[in-house]
C-alpha cells in the first residue's frame, strides 16, 4: 500500500475556491479521493487561528476527518496588513515527511511551493500530487506537480451548504 502525507494550505484553498466558484472545498470528498488505497502517514491542515467559534467548529470537523490541525496566530499589523501564512512550516514538514512516504499530496495554488515540489521530487524521488484551483494556481506549481489535480465540482460543497469561514 502506498504511504502518503497530505499537506493542506487551508487559507489558500478557502480563498481560491471562494473566488473561482463561490463555494467551499469539500474536505470529505478530497480525503476520500486522496487516501483511496493509500496508507496515511500524516495529514496536516495548516490554518490561521482567529479564535472565533465557527473556525473552532471547522477545525473540529477537520480533526474528525483525519487531519492534524496546525494553527498559527493571526497577526494584524499596525499598517492594517495581516500576516499568518504557513509557507515555511509546510515546506519544513514536506521535507521531513518526504523520506517516510511514497508520495506527498499538497493542496495549494501558491507558486512559492513550486521549488519545494521540484526539490522533493529530485531529492527523495517521490511524486508530489498538487491539488489547486486551475485558473488560480501558479503555472510553475502546475508544471512541477506530478500530477496536478484541478479542484472542481466533485471537490466542492454544494452552493447552498454552509461551512464555517476561515
Amino acid at each position: 500500500m502506498q504511504r502518503v502525507a497530505i499537506l493542506v494550505d487551508v487559507q489558500n484553498v478557502y480563498y481560491t475556491t471562494r473566488q473561482a466558484f463561490g463555494r467551499h472545498f469539500d474536505y470529505n470528498a478530497f480525503w476520500a479521493q486522496a487516501t483511496a488505497g493509500r496508507e496515511v502517514v500524516a495529514a496536516y491542515a495548516y490554518a490561521v487561528d482567529r479564535g472565533d467559534d465557527k473556525q473552532r467548529q471547522f477545525q473540529t470537523i477537520l480533526r474528525a476527518i483525519g487531519f492534524e490541525v496546525k494553527l498559527k496566530p493571526y497577526i494584524q499589523r499596525s499598517d492594517g496588513s495581516a500576516k499568518g501564512d504557513w509557507d515555511v512550516g509546510i515546506a519544513l514538514d514536506a521535507i521531513e515527511l518526504a523520506e517516510r512516504v511514497d508520495r506527498l499530496v499538497l493542496v495549494s495554488g501558491d507558486g512559492d511551493f513550486a521549488l519545494l515540489v521540484q526539490r522533493v521530487g529530485q531529492r527523495f524521488a517521490i511524486p508530489v500530487e498538487v491539488y489547486g484551483v486551475a485558473r488560480l494556481t501558479a503555472e510553475a506549481l502546475v508544471r512541477s506537480a506530478s500530477p496536478f489535480i484541478a479542484i472542481e465540482a466533485p471537490l466542492l460543497l454544494a452552493a447552498r451548504s454552509a461551512q464555517p469561514s476561515r
